[in-house]
């Protein structure tokens, strides 16, 4: 970089002008600096507290039930995995881990697509439309964060129970078509990542509301619709007190209600609880491996759209 300073009338002279070298590094990359060796060694370390608990399930439902609650505990995995996998595969939930599997991913998936489709269907109509009463109307929708989900399981208990749908998966997708975190928080993104001008102007290019929002609002939306998705979709896997009430005595539960039947008997095999414990995590960790780089691309993208 370089200035040019008068010396005489007519003639200009040109003097260097150093650039420190930290703002060079900053400019580079996007202003991102590169970790240092403690970064990395806490990062490390963070990583494998976060691991642990996965390895010392793998390592408990690898053993027996005695060698579980033996002090000091095993570290090391042992020969039995593929005994105890076998043993939830046919015998959790009576008819077998097979089916919870695939009772689980009905329900976590239509919770999943009905939640981000409302929600932000919902979020958009409080963030950027018009109309009488949005503000108490959002109120009432946050009130309900408020309330503690425990307090609506008895009432909701007798309203399935009177439309038929006890023991059935139908009772524990209708009571979370939306919920209102969901609306919540597509209403805060879309109230800043979608300018109201995009809105004017796809509507002097005569789009109806039909064709905004699905050519509009969905795509500014995608960043958010990937981590709530995501978010919904890992609650709905792991909920156990609506399931376990509305699909008592049913043979055809969930994953978190079959695993509350295993290693029950004269005494507890926790080696058997934490096979049936790995079976069921290992969906939601697949799920990760193949969505997770699209989610953290799909944020990204947000952030720099932003």
């Amino acid at each position: 970089m370089t200035t040019t300073t008068p010396s005489a009338p007519g003639r200009a002279q040109r003097t260097p002008v150093r650039t420190p070298a930290r703002a060079v590094r900053a400019g580079r990359a996007g202003g991102q600096h590169k970790a240092g060796p403690l970064a990395r060694v806490v990062l490390g370390l963070a990583a494998l507290a976060s691991l642990f608990p996965l390895y010392w399930t793998l390592v408990a439902a690898s053993t027996d039930g005695h060698a579980v609650v033996s002090s000091p505990p095993p570290m090391l995995p042992g020969g039995n995995l593929f005994e105890n996998l076998s043993y939830v595969w046919h015998n959790a939930g009576g008819r077998g881990m097979g089916v919870a599997l695939l009772n689980s991913t009905l329900v976590a998936g239509a919770v999943t697509v009905s939640t981000v489709t409302f929600s932000v269907l919902a979020g958009f109509a409080f963030a950027k439309l018009r109309f009488r009463g949005k503000k108490v109307m959002l109120g009432l929708v946050l009130s309900t964060l408020a309330v503690p989900a425990q307090l609506s399981v008895v009432p909701l208990f007798i309203l399935t129970k009177n439309l038929g749908l006890s023991n059935h998966l139908g009772a524990l997708i209708l009571p979370v078509l939306v919920t209102a975190f969901g609306v919540f928080f597509m209403r805060q993104f879309l109230s800043q990542a979608l300018p109201t001008e995009l809105l004017e102007a796809a509507r002097v290019d005569g789009a109806n509301s039909l064709r905004v929002i699905w050519h509009v609002v969905f795509p500014v939306a995608r960043p958010a619709m990937a981590v709530l998705g995501m978010l919904t979709f890992v609650q709905s896997w792991n909920d156990f007190l609506w399931p376990v009430i509305v699909m008592n005595g049913s043979t055809n539960p969930t994953v978190q209600v079959a695993l509350a039947g295993l290693g029950t008997g004269w005494s507890t095999d926790w080696s058997v609880i934490t096979a049936g414990a790995l079976t069921g995590t290992l969906p939601l960790l697949l799920v990760f491996v193949l969505f997770g780089r699209h989610i953290v691309g799909g944020i990204t993208q947000g952030a720099v759209k932003g």
